[in-house]
């Protein structure tokens, strides 16, 4: 594994703290997602586990990158999920240079975004639960 020049680590751990601050106003409301300890690509010899700890059902991989293989990247969040035995659905948030936080990509599966979609629908009273 390749690793990454010291800026760019820090761009990515800077990306995850922001992305951990943004869920916990936006979607939490409250103090409860945060970046995992040891995350990113700088540490050797360690299994890598989601890049962010609160999210319950989200296994997120955070990139704060200008070119993204999204298939590769959702492939390595399924690999981290697989080797920590994590339930939770895999997802890959980017962030682009110059792009606002609320403005990233989110890319995962189309089977694990229909659980998410189908969850949303039953509680907006769309269709009943079964």
């Amino acid at each position: 594994m390749a690793l990454k020049p010291r800026g760019a680590k820090q761009k990515g751990d800077k990306f995850e703290r922001e992305l951990a601050q943004w869920l916990n106003d936006h979607v939490y409301q409250r103090e409860q997602c945060s970046r995992a300890p040891l995350s990113g690509g700088g540490n050797i010899g360690i299994v890598g586990g989601a890049d962010l700890i609160g999210t319950p059902e989200l296994f997120v991989e955070a990139k704060r990158v200008e070119k993204l293989s999204f298939p590769q990247a959702l492939e390595q969040a399924e690999r981290n999920k697989k080797l920590t035995n994590s339930p939770e659905l895999p997802i890959v948030i980017n962030r682009r240079n110059r792009q606002s936080i609320e403005d990233a990509y989110v890319f995962m599966r189309l089977k694990d975004f229909s659980v998410l979609y189908r969850l949303a629908l039953t509680l907006l009273g769309y269709r009943s639960s079964q």
